[in-house]
């Protein structure tokens, strides 16, 4: 699950260097608004890529999920509301 989502990281990062080096080495001498376009397409993938990076997946553990420990389990659903403390 890591792997892919780093694995499709990289690749739109890899993207959006293509497009900034290539708006402004080869497309900037044909067309300026082309390569400025292009850049700006460039500006969202990062944003982008890094959501796609940090989403959570439907197998992985979320931060509410039992940690193991008994005692510390048993306090977290108590603060919230999950189990009634015993007394």
């Amino acid at each position: 699950m890591y792997a892919r989502r780093r694995r499709v990281y990289f690749w739109m990062m890899g993207a959006c260097l293509v497009l900034f080096v290539g708006a402004w080495s080869v497309v900037r001498l044909f067309s300026v608004p082309a390569a400025i376009a292009l850049c700006l397409v460039a500006m969202v993938i990062p944003p982008v890529a890094a959501m796609i990076a940090n989403r959570r997946g439907p197998e992985d553990r979320w931060w509410d999920d039992p940690t193991g420990d008994k005692q510390s389990d048993e306090w977290w659903d108590e603060l919230d509301g999950k189990k009634k403390p015993d007394r």
